[in-house]
């Protein structure tokens, strides 16, 4: 019997034909042969990975967390270099949240050269220096069921500010608020600017020079509105001439940024 040696033809489309077979074999198990076998698609999955396929949701879509974010979406998250959290509206330190505005959690600690110089004009001027301003009379008694707002010494210690010191004596007391009385009618009540001494009336109108007199800045008859805690429902305690000394706290608009807030 003779023999018949295949071609070299033949030989080449065997081989050819077994290293596609290989190939189609390391493709479906996913063994590699070279290193570009390491860029071969992976198992579907709803998170993108390197050479991966990514599966879509059930309306056919690319999840978001699948979307890459360029640049210029990093930044929108900021507001040059400001983070959200920066433009959120909230209290100062040691105050208390009372809706859209905020509250001194307490009085306003005198130094001692201070003490006897705490009348309206000083009050409201601090609380201006320190970015707020004096309460008024209807804020001081909304804030009464949450704040320890000044009150009487047979009041709730736990919810009142209440003279605890006998040391001193034990005394009622009470807060100043911006609010004002008069207690006369008339205008002059509620202080005058006077006359300076050298005013000159107005010659085209054929005004004569003003009379000389005293101006009165702080009259007795301008007092202010003093509240109390009383219980928890606020009160009224009374006025008092401007030019006299009392405990106040400050009341502050919300400000931006991230703050301690004291609940």
């Amino acid at each position: 019997m003779r023999l018949v040696r295949p071609s070299t033809p033949t030989i080449l489309a065997a081989a050819a034909l077994a290293v596609a077979t290989l190939a189609l074999v390391f493709a479906m198990t996913g063994v590699g042969v070279s290193a570009s076998s390491k860029r071969m698609p992976s198992a579907a999955s709803t998170k993108p990975r390197a050479y991966g396929i990514l599966r879509l949701n059930r309306k056919r879509q690319f999840p978001a967390s699948a979307i890459p974010r360029v640049a210029r979406a990093k930044r929108a998250d900021r507001l040059g270099t400001l983070r959200p959290q920066d433009l959120q509206l909230a209290c100062p330190a040691d105050t208390v949240e009372l809706g859209t505005w905020c509250l001194a959690s307490s009085t306003y600690p005198l130094d001692t050269k201070d003490r006897g110089r705490n009348d309206f004009f000083f009050a409201t001027q601090k609380c201006a220096e320190l970015g707020g301003y004096l309460p008024s009379a209807a804020q001081l008694i909304a804030a009464a069921p949450k704040l320890k707002i000044s009150s009487t010494i047979d009041d709730n210690q736990t919810s009142a500010a209440v003279d605890e010191f006998p040391g001193d004596g034990l005394r009622d007391q009470r807060e100043m608020s911006s609010s004002l009385i008069t207690t006369t009618a008339g205008g002059s009540a509620a202080g005058s600017i006077g006359s300076t001494p050298g005013s000159k009336g107005d010659p085209r109108q054929g005004e004569p020079d003003p009379v000389p007199l005293p101006a009165d800045p702080a009259p007795d008859t301008l007092q202010y509105i003093t509240v109390y805690d009383n219980h928890d429902k606020g009160g009224f305690a009374g006025g008092k001439p401007v030019s006299s000394p009392e405990r106040f706290r400050c009341a502050f608009n919300k400000q931006q940024g991230e703050s301690e807030v004291e609940q």
